[in-house]
């Protein structure tokens, strides 16, 4: 893509955790039987009238909160009409031109950089239904389930230059939306969902290319596959002398391609016009000041106090990836010395993450405790461990063999750091390795550390590796 800039712009639509929907009293659980929770308001019936949830306007006025947006104190409902067999009323029940919360930024990290992004909006909406093509043959069914659910829908402003930028935009806004409680971040039950709007211009100029949007994007991976698809293919037209159509694609994860789904609309294709059944939303100050003391403490906080206790700041961003990660760091950091932070994080980020993400569990569910993975730092830090051996002591943990103590014992895997024992076993492997010994000599730095593989494995990774090394090269400088 030599010569090209992407400009990417996502807009998201966050399911709110309430239980009733976004204007009736319907229940908004996941998994009931299709069309048994579509009440008479969702599907419009004549004489019902809309009321808008409280609940849905509290979580709007936290996300606010959150981004440093500017909460409205006074808000619209309107209609956004257009015609689709899982939209009974013919319209949906959005806002336009006076959103709940207007502006605001979201940090993320790139490659340990970290970028800002500012918002455009964030408005309040309620869902439609959805479309059943694969359970008819021949035919399409309707399910209403969904048809009113509240939703945050989220716009950022098109700021973003790759598909890496767009996916860790993504995963921050993902966190940010479950750490203060506003949606469950479900992907697969459609709880967070994404569109890309994607464009590509030459290098240097300021006008934005013609973009399309890929819609409904429920994964962080097929969100950065789609955009890199749909990348190359906006340059590949253009470079063949053709043009760019504004139009709405779909993303086909088997054949890895976008394809077209219809042509873009815009605004005023929507005809929007104030709801006449809903009155304006008026937001008081009562109402941010109650939402304000209720927030949670915020990661962007989080991050600062862990870099100012001497993590990195890529470090801080792992531990701050979501609420639950952040209350396990703080859990194990708790009783520690400072200088052994680092270590701990790495625990955290590393081997912890790798297990979590290989079962598929939440940190809350975590097979080792935050008491146990300080007490294995602990062993490492004190001597008694190696890495390597640690390593083994964490699997161990895991799956329930034990403490670190009592595994270490029972295995056998106290380190040994006795000089008299590590000179006896250099000494036997230097008499059983002098080609090696030679090569050394004679400047391959490749037999040391052969050298030192042949001690280790003598002492079963018992060893202490610190020791080794520096007995080793003491008797081969002699």
């Amino acid at each position: 893509m030599t010569g090209w800039e992407i400009v990417i712009g996502i807009e998201t639509h966050a399911q709110l955790t309430t239980k009733s929907k976004m204007f009736s009293g319907a229940s908004t659980a996941f998994g009931a039987p299709p069309n048994t929770q579509a009440s008479a308001v969702d599907i419009a019936l004549p004489g019902t009238l809309p009321v808008a949830n409280a609940k849905a306007v509290e979580h709007a006025i936290r996300f606010g909160l959150a981004i440093k947006g500017q909460i409205k104190r006074r808000s619209i409902f309107a209609r956004k009409n257009y015609f689709y067999p899982d939209l009974p009323k013919g319209y949906q029940i959005s806002q336009y031109e006076l959103p709940i919360v207007a502006g605001g930024e979201l940090g993320f990290f790139v490659d340990k950089e970290e970028k800002r992004v500012r918002l455009t909006r964030a408005h309040l909406e309620e869902d439609a239904g959805k479309s059943l093509h694969e359970d008819f043959h021949g035919m399409t069914g309707i399910d209403l389930n969904r048809a009113g659910t509240p939703l945050l829908e989220i716009v950022s402003e098109p700021e973003l230059r790759s598909a890496k930028e767009a996916v860790a935009y993504a995963r921050a806004l993902h966190g940010l939306v479950m750490w203060i409680g506003i949606c469950d971040g479900n992907m697969e039950e459609g709880s967070f969902r994404c569109d890309a709007n994607v464009s590509v211009r030459r290098l240097g100029d300021t006008k934005l290319g013609t973009r399309c949007e890929i819609k409904n994007l429920n994964s962080f991976r097929f969100m950065e596959r789609a955009i890199e698809f749909e990348a190359r293919r906006q340059i590949d037209l253009l470079e063949e002398g053709g043009s760019v159509a504004q139009e709405t694609r779909l993303y086909d994860p088997d054949r890895d391609e976008t394809r077209s789904m219809r042509t873009k609309e815009d605004a005023h294709d929507y005809r929007y016009f104030p709801d006449p059944d809903l009155l304006p939303l008026v937001v008081t100050e009562e109402m941010i000041e109650r939402m304000r003391a209720s927030m949670p403490v915020l990661p962007d906080v989080h991050r600062e106090k862990f870099v100012a206790y001497g993590l990195s700041p890529a470090q801080a961003n792992q531990l701050t990836a979501s609420i639950g990660t952040t209350t396990f760091a703080l859990a194990t950091l708790t009783g520690a010395p400072i200088e052994r932070y680092s270590n701990l994080a790495n625990w955290i980020s590393g081997p912890l993450a790798a297990k979590l993400n290989e079962e598929n569990l939440e940190i809350s569910h975590s097979r080792i405790s935050p008491e146990q993975l300080r007490r294995l730092a602990d062993r490492v830090d004190d001597g008694t461990l190696s890495g390597k051996l640690a390593k083994e002591v964490f699997d161990a943990v895991w799956y329930g063999e034990g403490s670190v103590d009592q595994i270490i014992e029972k295995r056998g895997l106290r380190q040994i750091s006795d000089a008299g024992a590590i000179e006896k076993l250099i000494d036997e492997v230097l008499a059983a390795n002098p080609k090696q010994v030679e090569d050394y000599r004679a400047g391959k730095e490749k037999a040391f550390n052969s050298l030192v593989g042949q001690v280790m494995k003598a002492s079963k990774g018992k060893a202490n590796p610190q020791q080794v090394n520096e007995v080793l090269r003491r008797k081969l400088a002699a």
